[in-house]
């Protein structure tokens, strides 16, 4: 494509929010943690390597009866509180999380894919930024 030669109106997208496709089989409750799959459909998140994160489903979804992209699931990037599945303390703030399952976040690496970076502990879980 040629450089431009007069004004372009260019669309923006702060980046916070997303509307993915789901994956076949698929099912999402709201506030679950999503990672895209090697296809790029919206999964939910469990503990295997080579996920992408990708944020907290703002809604429910089941596509458990169809096909890849069947349906779309509203997802968003953010700082969110998640359940503590290892031994984080306030001394990993800063550290890497690590995907337990849709609601769970650990320290350890080992077979898993990092969510996100943890930025608070406290009583209502593990604070990590995601994006």
């Amino acid at each position: 494509m040629a450089a431009l030669t007069e004004d372009r109106a260019t669309p923006e997208r702060i980046g916070d929010d997303f509307v993915d496709p789901v994956a076949a089989g698929a099912v999402f409750h709201a506030g679950a943690l999503v990672v895209l799959d090697a296809a790029g459909n919206a999964a939910p998140a469990t503990a295997a390597a080579g996920l992408i994160s990708r944020g907290v489903a703002q809604e429910a979804a089941d596509n458990s009866g169809g096909a890849d992209g069947d349906i779309s699931v509203a997802v968003r990037k953010g700082v969110f509180p998640l359940a503590n599945g290892g031994a984080i303390t306030r001394a990993n703030i800063g550290d890497p999380a690590y995907i337990v399952d849709d609601q769970s976040v650990t320290e350890a690496s080992a077979g898993s894919s990092a969510v996100g970076t943890i930025v608070d502990v406290d009583a209502e879980g593990v604070w990590v930024r995601i994006g």
